[in-house]
């Protein structure tokens, strides 16, 4: 595949992923930590024309002036940008004006990538493709918290659950103690962010990790056993989250008539005990673990075992701190805030989930949250 085709492809998704809204949907943020349909599709766009465009092609005129201070999310050495909790408040430009800008933006970039075709350019175009991506899972889990706080529980698409499949494998893997090497080398072949580099040897400990994901019966167990009302198995800071936020279950989790149920993006169905558990904080998976006897795996431990199961229709909690390997290095300029500045007070995830895109999960990938966060496709893989 070309990499205009890819480029059209995923710039695709993202508006395919869009097609069963209506205009009301583009827009709200009822969280900080949530972003609107709409600001994601602009700002994957100004991702391209800010740090593709604009240096590379020459004569480029930009779209709207005042679009960077809008859709910029994070990248300081580009400039001000609207408070992050505001993007909600941005009723102009109008959704049918963010779509016009996507089409400006192709437009370009097509002639671009048509005109030029040199290394360091694939590369950035490379990298923008798989940030939009990232921003085709967030827009769905955003939209998904978004729509679960509407009392009418909306279906976004009647066959779009993400919380339905199940484990088909039983059993452990047993890993003996001794060296493994972890991360990506340098030169490899292939896309890989750079939170991903260098590859490294570790030392693991003699330990056993779970081949199947924490069903939703599993862990109603613990629900029901009220553990969320017991100290015993929560860190001191995870004990004081739920009490502060009055945490009883897992998010979209909802008890009527004495039966449960789960919201989806197809609507509030009956919750599938023998689903894999899913939008679960590392606070509340670090509790059960603890109440099962077992913890859950660092991301070594997860990356050296992950041949031997399947993954990738949950992001898994880890124990490990997103911190960076060594020979970890952070590129110049804006693009260099990618990943290294958010090194501090975050878990890494590992895996994927039926909302990351087709080929962008890899067992090298690591992803990361605040322990709080519910609101991915999370889940719970245990380890001894």
């Amino acid at each position: 595949m070309t990499l205009a085709t890819h480029y059209k492809k995923v710039r695709t998704y993202s508006e395919e992923l869009c097609a069963p809204l209506k205009t009301e949907d583009y827009v709200p943020q009822p969280e900080e930590f949530v972003s609107p349909p709409k600001w994601h599709l602009a700002h994957t766009t100004w991702f391209f024309e800010e740090f593709v465009l604009s240096p590379n092609l020459p004569g480029y005129k930009v779209f709207h002036e005042q679009f960077s201070f809008l859709f910029n999310s994070y990248y300081n050495h580009v400039g001000s940008r609207t408070v992050r909790a505001h993007r909600g408040l941005i009723t102009r430009p109008i959704v049918e004006e963010v779509y016009e800008y996507r089409r400006y933006v192709d437009r370009h970039m097509t002639q671009l990538l048509e005109s030029e075709n040199n290394a360091g350019l694939q590369e950035l175009v490379t990298l923008g493709l798989n940030h939009e991506q990232q921003h085709q899972e967030l827009l769905i889990t955003d939209l998904k918290y978004t729509f679960s706080l509407n009392p009418t529980n909306p279906i976004y698409k009647k066959d779009f659950l993400l919380v339905d499949d199940r484990s088909d494998q039983q059993g452990e893997v047993d890993v003996a103690a001794g060296n493994y090497e972890i991360g990506v080398a340098r030169g490899e072949e292939g896309f890989f962010f750079d939170n991903e580099y260098d590859r490294h040897t570790v030392f693991l400990q003699d330990f056993s990790i779970a081949k199947s994901l924490v069903t939703n019966g599993e862990f109603l167990k613990f629900v029901e056993s009220g553990q969320y009302q017991k100290f015993n198995y929560w860190h001191d800071e995870a004990f004081a989250w739920i009490k502060e936020n009055e945490v009883t279950r897992p998010l979209y989790w909802h008890q009527r008539d004495g039966e449960w149920y789960q919201y989806t993006l197809g609507g509030l169905v009956p919750l599938d005990l023998e689903a894999n558990l899913a939008h679960i904080s590392f606070y509340e998976a670090s509790a059960f673990a603890a109440w099962k006897g077992m913890r859950l795996p660092t991301e070594a431990e997860w990356e050296v075992a992950c041949d031997k199961f399947n993954w990738g229709n949950r992001w898994e909690w880890t124990q490990s701190a997103y911190l960076p390997y060594p020979g970890f290095e952070i590129a110049d300029g804006a693009i260099g805030e990618y990943n290294g500045k958010f090194m501090v007070n975050q878990k890494v995830l590992r895996g994927g989930s039926r909302a990351t895109s087709d080929g962008h999960s890899r067992k090298t990938y690591r992803n990361f949250f605040h322990p709080q966060h519910q609101w991915q496709l999370t889940g719970i893989r245990l380890a001894k």
